[in-house]
């Protein structure tokens, strides 16, 4: 089941796990007061090379002199 990131307006914020087919909370299961679902964005992580610019720069300026040095 998903965690969902609430603010009630008295309270502060909160984390619930729903099902997903489930309505959205409207009042806050501690003190009664009026929530808001916050939307967070998901956790991306990169794997594998050449996700940075730094090397992909070394990486093609390496393969140019080895070209070069092969042509003469």
């Amino acid at each position: 089941m998903p965690t969902y990131l609430y603010e009630c307006e008295k309270c502060g914020r909160f984390e619930e796990f729903q099902n997903i087919n489930d309505d959205a909370l409207e009042e806050c299961p501690e003190c009664s007061g009026e929530v808001k679902r916050i939307i967070g964005s998901p956790g991306i992580i990169f794997k594998g090379s050449n996700f940075y610019v730094n090397q992909d720069k070394k990486d093609s300026t390496k393969a140019k002199e080895n070209k070069s040095e092969k042509v003469s």
